[in-house]
């Protein structure tokens, strides 16, 4: 997926999850933040940062943040990236096989997932969820940055519509490259580990990529290995 009107800025300060201060050609502009988690290690004053520039009337603010600089690695922050690249990547790669229909925001039960994959042949189905991670530590990504009931539901879903014969799927997406390995950040929520590691006992799909991130684009990169 790519990024239009792309402009580098320097991080000042975050009032609250919504919103952050960035000094932009000298001026502090107010831009909003497209990721409510923590990003305490991110968005550490004088840290680089990438906006995007919108010009709709409409708007309080102006500018969104992106994409942040760690540093020498480059992080993409953008919490609605993960599913759009997911499923550009999808339709492009095609592993689920080349007769499947990639559909966004289908419900299965009392579960919304962000993506379903059905055969053009087959009443063949298959539940994805993706997770975009933007938490690393020497190299190693973790998932959640703050404990997640939701992320618990969905997984918690995916295991019962595979119970009921459907195929499933969570997808870790990585927002960064050259990852050596991922794991679930117990220390900050052990039941999704816990939740996530059941899930592949009994036969949810578990796929983890990195991603190429640039302050214009972001995309779907390599297979990265899980370890509980």
């Amino acid at each position: 997926m790519r990024y239009e009107n792309m402009v580098r800025g320097e991080f000042i300060s975050r009032p609250n999850r919504f919103i952050a201060n960035v000094q932009i050609n000298g001026r502090i502009e107010v831009c909003h933040v497209k990721n409510t988690g923590r990003c305490r290690e991110l968005l550490v004053e004088g840290a680089e940062v990438w906006l995007e520039k919108n010009s709709s009337p409409a708007r309080k603010t102006a500018y969104d943040l992106i994409a942040v600089k760690k540093g020498s690695r480059m992080i993409n922050m953008d919490s609605q990236a993960p599913n759009k690249a997911a499923a550009e990547w999808l339709r492009k790669a095609e592993p689920f096989g080349a007769d499947m229909e990639v559909l966004t925001e289908r419900t299965w039960g009392s579960s919304r997932f962000d993506i379903m994959l059905k055969s053009k042949d087959t009443d063949r189905r298959i539940y994805l969820e993706v997770k975009g991670c933007t938490l690393e530590r020497d190299g190693i990504a973790l998932f959640p940055d703050a404990p997640t009931e939701r992320g618990v539901k969905h997984v918690r879903g995916l295991i019962k519509c595979h119970e009921e014969g459907h195929g499933a799927a969570l997808m870790i997406l990585v927002q960064m490259s050259d990852i050596l390995y991922f794991t679930p950040n117990y220390e900050t929520h052990r039941e999704f580990g816990e939740v996530m590691k059941e899930a592949q006992q009994k036969g949810v799909t578990l796929l983890c990529y990195d991603s190429i991130v640039t302050p214009e684009s972001f995309t779907v990169n390599k297979p990265v290995e899980i370890r509980f």
